[in-house]
């Protein structure tokens, strides 16, 4: 375990990451130290070839409440070059999530808001607990979801992400399933067993592959056919296939056993 002032992260025997937010008392709302924090460790995890897979998660009642209360106050007395700096740590933050080669997975329970909304949208995957609720919120405090906007929408479509964003009303989990901020509802009581299923899931795929289905899926518009679309995709499948992983792939299916990086 490597301890944190507000963080949390451990790695266990098969290279799963577990990164945890450690503000209960305040909902795992974040200030400028958590922020630094988040982007040391994904930047950390993402340089660690050992690591396969990362959970974040949030400790106690909740995922994350979003900003800081006294992080908004020192935001709302601060300059605007001050204020740009600060979004820029923020939206670095966000990216280092977005842009990870290892699957991330987010484990969302009791309040996900603004920001909060933000990290579970930044992870590939994110799974709730029935009863958590959602809010892109920033509207009610006379500003806007600027940084984690983008994030939103490629979760929820534009329209739908807008709508969250000028309403800023809490939606249930049930909701935000069907809007796309999530992948999938449980009881709370099986929350971490559906985030264990799915961990157990993205380890069987190899490591390699994974992390060129994230870049490649990063360059491609949605309904975009094209021919530098075609001539992406058909570059990165040939490239891929002559990898050592692609033949150990290939050689495992043919022999009817588990390929390296599963049984390893």
């Amino acid at each position: 375990m490597e301890p944190h002032d507000t963080l949390t992260v451990t790695t266990d025997a098969r290279g799963v990451a577990t990164v945890t937010m450690a503000r209960p008392e305040r909902h795992n709302a974040f200030d400028e130290s958590l922020i630094q924090q988040l982007h040391a460790a994904f930047t950390a995890l993402a340089a660690d070839d050992a690591v396969r897979v990362i959970v974040l998660a949030g400790a106690g009642k909740s995922f994350s409440a979003g900003a800081d209360i006294g992080w908004m106050r020192r935001a709302a007395a601060a300059s605007e070059a001050d204020n740009l700096q600060d979004a820029q740590r923020f939206a670095a933050m966000l990216a280092a999530i977005a842009q990870c080669p290892k699957p991330t997975v987010a484990r969302v329970q009791g309040l996900a808001l603004g920001g909060g909304v933000g990290l579970a949208c930044a992870c590939d995957i994110a799974i709730a607990a029935e009863g958590t609720q959602f809010a892109v919120s920033e509207a009610r405090f006379g500003i806007l979801p600027a940084v984690i906007g983008p994030y939103v929408i490629r979760a929820a479509g534009a329209r739908q992400a807008q709508r969250l964003a000028l309403m800023a009303h809490r939606v249930s989990a049930a909701e935000a399933l069907a809007l796309g901020l999530v992948q999938q509802v449980v009881s709370a009581e099986v929350l971490d067993a559906a985030v264990a299923t799915t961990v157990t899931e993205l380890l069987a795929s190899g490591p390699r592959a994974q992390a060129e289905i994230k870049a490649l899926f990063a360059q491609l518009t949605p309904g975009d056919l094209g021919p530098e679309a075609q001539a992406l995709t058909a570059a990165t499948i040939a490239r891929v296939r002559s990898t050592p992983e692609a033949r150990e792939g290939f050689a495992a299916f043919v022999e009817k056993r588990a390929p390296a990086w599963s049984r390893a």
